[in-house]
């Protein structure tokens, strides 16, 4: 099994005209079950057009009634982003995967305010998005590094779920999903949302959690997992290790009061029962023997 995304989800791609839109959309079909799998794409006053073989409509309602498309994966443009998001919302998408970076803070508060009590889950924005080995992929990431198993990821970094995989692989353990929440401090899934999901999957045997400085969604998920997870989880905090002032996280990441810091997730993620490596090499080399 897998979670959110599987070879049988419908994606429409909103901005697909678009220099960076046509190339990802153009990598994900490629991959897997990709030609299947991306059957729409949507950028206003484009509508008539296609791009190889994949229709494009003038705006996501229509491309979901003609297709079935229940996901959506966003290229627009930082100052149209947060408008493509609650274009998808109001057309009761199930999923929006926003790779835009970049998009003002005080957009993302609105569209925040305006998808509570929406049924639409949304992933990011500035992430990778989200694949599911051998079957999917969605986003940004290099579909060759992966492969179907039984280890899912979760990550505010993009760079670092990329690194994190790549550790899993050398050691020879696959990926049930692997999902990069983004690392801005206004945006969708949160850890703990995909957590709860991991920890319902029966095909995921552990999770790797990859957090960064900043916020306190790492704290709130560790004592989640303390209480009600029932499967390891092993964890990496990006910002520790990198030489002062060169410290690795997102322009967004904000430390106040002694919370957000590196040191603080770490304690508090340690104290919660999950196994943390400083090292990021070790990452695959710690899953492996915690299983």
């Amino acid at each position: 099994m897998s979670i959110l995304v599987d070879k049988n989800t419908k994606v429409m791609t909103q901005g697909m005209t678009g220099k960076t839109g046509m190339f990802h959309t153009l990598q994900c079909k490629k991959y897997a079950n990709g030609a299947n799998a991306f059957v729409a794409g949507v950028t206003p006053g484009k509508g008539g057009q296609s791009f190889e073989g994949i229709p494009v409509f003038d705006s996501v309602r229509e491309a979901k009634q003609q297709t079935g498309a229940s996901v959506s994966v966003i290229y627009v443009p930082p100052p149209y982003a947060a408008a493509a998001i609650l274009e998808a919302v109001e057309a009761e998408l199930d999923l929006v995967i926003c790779i835009t970076e970049g998009i003002p803070v005080h957009d993302m508060i609105d569209v925040r305010y305006r998808m509570r009590g929406k049924k639409t889950l949304l992933i990011g924005p500035n992430c990778p998005g989200i694949i599911t080995p051998d079957e999917i992929k969605i986003g940004i990431m290099p579909g060759h590094i992966h492969k179907k198993g039984g280890i899912g990821v979760v990550s505010r970094s993009g760079t670092l779920t990329y690194e994190a995989v790549g550790q899993l692989m050398e050691v020879g353990l696959g990926q049930s999903t692997c999902v990069g929440i983004g690392g801005d401090p206004v945006n969708g899934l949160k850890h703990i949302d995909v957590m709860k999901m991991y920890n319902d999957d029966p095909e995921t045997e552990a999770v790797v959690m990859v957090g960064e400085i900043g916020g306190t969604d790492e704290e709130v998920c560790a004592r989640w997992i303390r209480d009600n997870m029932k499967k390891p989880v092993i964890g990496f905090v990006a910002g520790l290790t990198a030489p002062p002032g060169k410290r690795m996280g997102h322009a967004g990441a904000i430390i106040s009061g002694g919370e957000g810091s590196a040191e603080q997730k770490i304690e508090v993620m340690e104290s919660c029962g999950i196994r943390v490596t400083r090292n990021p090499s070790e990452i695959g080399k710690l899953v492996k023997s915690v299983l």
